[in-house]
């Protein structure tokens, strides 16, 4: 078939979805790991039908207006508060994102973050690459166990509940705060709290909901207050989740132990206290980082995008009102 639209990808995305891709259309790849600047991506998109973008991307109005020929926007995401789909509905540009495929990768993301951060592991590890293991007595890098502790999740969607279900096995009673009931969860053995009980009585807090006016800053100096001076936080959804103001606040004071994050809030850039803080556990948004899940994003960005410009209905569409 006769290449003729146009795609400009911002990130550089597995090649199976690429070849895919390349099978219609004529593709621009950004070869670096660095992310294309606003400007970047404006200038680049002045002839393309299509854009795929990732979760740093900023696109708004002013970006989908450097392509007037834009038809489709597919996010290498699952979140898209990235993109201004009001916006893009308005211009009639369809917006698609990678649900699903991600949930075990980063609910096992999660129990990585909490195990490393609750056994000290990331510090020990320092500790022997540097070469200061010399020995150890019985109080070197002290942690704490998991087994029979109380597990609070909040957010009991897809990725909340792979998280419990990978629970199993360490004897954890599991509590959970969302607005709706999650038969799931309850079959588990979980039990629906407040947020307020969750906070008091969690050793681990771990956050699984997605960027809203509502979610924004949901953990601030308030809440962090709530929680026990043992217990940790883990977040695995969005930076913005989290007040980290308040957070490197509560670090210092010692008023929880310690946190493990995988997202922040002005991400990439990272609020300097933590990057010297040793019980915090900090990792460069790694959540659905295998090969595996990573590979199918980008099958499913390729398969939408294609979709789109053949005047079909993406598989994964967001703004069906753009159809109009």
């Amino acid at each position: 078939m006769e290449k003729r639209w146009r795609v400009l990808v911002t990130i550089n995305i597995p090649e199976i979805g690429v070849e895919i891709l390349k099978k219609y259309c004529q593709v621009e790849v950004n070869p670096k790991e660095m992310k294309l600047s606003k400007e970047e991506i404006m200038d680049r998109l002045h002839d393309k039908q299509a854009l795929c973008c990732g979760i740093e991307d900023i696109i708004d109005g002013k970006v989908m207006d450097s392509g007037p020929d834009l038809k489709v926007i597919t996010n290498y995401a699952v979140g898209y508060d990235n993109i201004d789909i009001e916006a893009a509905t308005e211009r009639g540009i369809l917006v698609t994102n990678t649900p699903e495929v991600l949930t075990e990768a980063v609910a096992e993301m999660a129990w990585c973050l909490l195990l490393c951060v609750a056994r000290r592991a990331v510090e020990a590890d320092s500790f022997v690459r540097a070469g200061r293991f010399k020995g150890s007595g019985p109080r070197f890098f002290l942690g704490t166990g998991i087994g029979s502790k109380t597990l609070g999740i909040i957010g009991a969607g897809r990725i909340g509940t792979a998280v419990v279900k990978e629970s199993i096995g360490f004897d954890l009673e599991i509590l959970y705060y969302d607005p709706v009931k999650n038969e799931k969860l309850e079959k588990m053995g979980a039990k629906k709290v407040e947020l307020d009980y969750l906070l008091r009585h969690s050793d681990f807090v771990s956050l699984h909901v997605p960027l809203t006016g509502e979610t924004t800053h949901l953990i601030g100096e308030r809440e962090l207050d709530l929680m026990k001076k043992t217990a940790y936080l883990i977040n695995t959804s969005r930076g913005r989740v989290i007040n980290e103001a308040a957070l490197v606040e509560a670090l210092e004071k010692k008023q929880i132990a310690g946190a493990a994050l995988d997202v922040y809030e002005n991400e990439p850039r990272i609020t300097r206290e933590l990057l010297g803080m040793r019980n915090v556990v900090l990792t460069p948004h790694i959540g659905s980082a295998t090969r595996e899940t990573r590979g199918k994003m980008s099958i499913m960005v390729a398969e939408d995008c294609i979709a789109a410009l053949k005047g079909e209905r993406p598989p994964r569409l967001l703004n069906p009102k753009a159809l109009a």
